[in-house]
């Protein structure tokens, strides 16, 4: 990748070796990333071994790129690192609740976003996977992750095996508000949508699933309000599991 323009989600990977030395230099640079208190609430659990990432494929969906990545990186809020270092230095966390969970998530989540942008710099492919939590009791329990500790994100990595496909994005009128928020009109929805409702490829994902819109492609197809509020319940009793609630 040469300039953040030219990003593209890689889902095949080539047979190339990834050095596991490599990664960790990666890794270990990406610990530069903004966080809370310069606490790291944070972990990141590697998995390279067929058969770890066979178990952790049905939490996601069994998308192919989870098996055929050489690596699957599961980033987690974590506050028991902190919490045990506190209670080994006489001190007395409180960390067990929902707002420690935000910030640990927050932590992460710009930990693995710093690690993207490094990886994807020095020639490697990556694929965020958002059904990490969707399915996070499945990935607790392969990855056995202990108490106050809870995956957010998770990433493919490997060198790449294709170019990918440059997505569309809203023009950044359509995310910027100058000084205070400014809600959105149907003239300002329009503009801000149009280049990306007639995209070609958009224009043939609303035809092929038989729907007026894009927009009920992504609501009545991808993200259904029965799905989000089922996977919510789930979500929020592994918190509750993991001692976050």
């Amino acid at each position: 990748m040469k300039t953040i323009q030219e990003r593209r989600t890689i889902r095949k990977y080539s047979d190339r070796e990834l050095s596991e030395t490599f990664l960790k230099d990666l890794l270990s640079k990406a610990e530069r990333a903004p966080t809370m208190g310069n606490l790291q609430l944070y972990s990141v659990v590697m998995t390279t071994d067929s058969e770890n990432k066979r178990r952790l494929a049905p939490a996601h969906f069994h998308q192919p790129m989870v098996e055929n990545a050489p690596c699957l990186l599961t980033f987690c809020a974590d506050f028991r690192r902190t919490s045990l270092w506190a209670e080994e230095r006489n001190a007395t966390p409180g960390y067990d609740n929902f707002l420690s969970f935000m910030n640990a998530a927050t932590d992460a989540l710009l930990y693995c976003q710093t690690f993207t942008y490094l990886a994807e710099s020095e020639g490697l492919g990556t694929c965020f996977l958002g059904t990490t939590i969707y399915n996070s009791e499945s990935i607790v329990n392969a990855l056995h992750l202990p108490r106050l500790v809870m995956p957010v994100a998770t990433l493919t990595v490997g060198w790449p095996a294709e170019e990918g496909v440059p997505t569309d994005r809203l023009p950044i009128e359509g995310i910027l508000h100058a000084e205070k928020y400014e809600d959105y009109t149907s003239e300002r929805i329009d503009r801000f949508y149009f280049e990306k409702e007639n995209r070609e490829e958009n224009k043939h994902f609303v035809e092929i699933n038989n729907k007026e819109t894009l927009a009920q492609v992504f609501t009545d197809l991808r993200y259904k309000k029965e799905d989000n509020e089922s996977m919510s319940v789930s979500f929020l009793a592994t918190l509750k599991r993991q001692g976050f609630l």
